[in-house]
Formats: structure tokens, C-alpha cells, sequence
């Protein structure tokens, strides 16, 4: 197993979440963010290495944009109402289905190339390895979350930044995937 290769497909599949990470630990302890956003990766991971190769049998690319929409109706969902929110929801869930909201299309085709090939011993060291790293860039963007200049823009403008990356990552997801222009073909 080559571990630049998989640190460097990690940094690049979760380039995106690090900044929404730093939403999500000013509201969830880094306890509950860092094991939600574990599972995520480790079940994205999972389900690329178990059954990519049938997902890309089944389902075309722009099938997965349709994934676009969560982050969108997250950003324009109101949830100004935090208590209510928060007793309904567990952070650790709350972290989870965010991270696969964000990055599932995009951890789906970049670790399907990186895990096939690999026999069920190695894939099991790289998902530990895998582990490691998600702890840390926990850690790492928990720090960067500290800084004083990135604390106050967070509080002043945390809110309205959210929901604009999550425009952001929808429209992305939709347009890369090729779901717009299998609706354009459609039309």
C-alpha cells in the first residue's frame, strides 16, 4: 500500500469538509465531531472498496450528483433554532450525515482507483491508517479554528459562510458529477 498515495487522496477527497469542520466544532465537542466524521470516512471508504466496482456498474456519475441537493437544502434549511436542533439530533449524526452529505460522490470515485486492488489485509491497514489521519486533521482544523482572526470572522460571519460553502459544494457536486449536463442532453 502506498500511504502518500492514500494521505494524498484523503487530503483531496477532504479538502472541502476542513472548512465545514470548523462550523462543526464550534457547535459539537471535537469528541463527537471527530467519531462522526470517522465513521463517515471509514464508510465511504468501505463502500468503495466492498461494492465500487457494482456502483459503477449500476449507476452512472450524474446519479450521484443528485447527492448536491443535501448541502444545498441544509444552507437554506433554517436552523436558527440550536436546542430544538441539537436535542433531536446527536452531534455525532449530526457530523455524519453532513460529511456524507459533502463528500460522498467525491470519496466514492477517488478511493474506488486507490482501494480495488488492494487484498482485505492491506485495506484494513489503510482504513487504520485512514483513521489516524481523520483524528488528526480533527485536531489539526480545531487549532486552526483557534486563531484569533479565524475565531472572529467565524463569529461574525459563521452563519451566512455555511450556508454559502453548502450552495457551494451542492452546485459543485451537480455540475461535476455530469447531472446538469445529462439534464441539458435530457432537454
Amino acid at each position: 500500500m502506498n500511504y502518500w498515495l492514500l494521505s494524498l487522496t484523503f487530503i483531496a477527497v477532504n479538502l472541502d469538509f476542513f472548512l465545514i469542520m470548523l462550523f462543526l466544532l464550534r457547535r459539537y465537542r471535537v469528541w463527537d465531531v471527530a467519531v462522526g466524521y470517522t465513521l463517515g470516512v471509514v464508510l465511504l471508504m468501505s463502500v468503495s472498496y466492498f461494492i465500487g466496482q457494482a456502483l459503477a456498474l449500476f449507476l452512472p456519475e450524474w446519479v450521484l450528483g443528485t447527492l448536491g441537493i443535501l448541502p444545498i437544502y441544509m444552507a437554506v434549511h433554517d436552523n436558527d433554532d440550536e436546542a430544538h436542533d441539537q436535542s433531536q439530533h446527536s452531534p455525532i449524526l449530526a457530523t455524519l450525515m453532513t460529511y456524507l452529505a459533502v463528500c460522498a460522490g467525491c470519496n466514492l470515485a477517488i478511493f474506488l482507483p486507490v482501494l480495488t486492488k488492494l487484498s482485505l489485509q492491506a485495506f484494513t491497514l489503510a482504513a487504520l491508517f485512514i483513521v489516524l489521519l481523520s483524528v488528526a486533521a480533527v485536531l489539526l482544523v480545531k487549532g486552526i479554528g483557534t486563531v484569533p482572526l479565524v475565531e472572529k470572522t467565524l463569529t461574525n460571519y459563521g452563519e451566512i459562510l455555511m450556508k454559502i460553502i453548502y450552495i457551494g459544494v451542492g452546485l459543485y457536486v451537480f455540475y461535476d458529477s455530469g447531472l446538469v449536463s445529462h439534464l441539458v442532453a435530457l432537454l
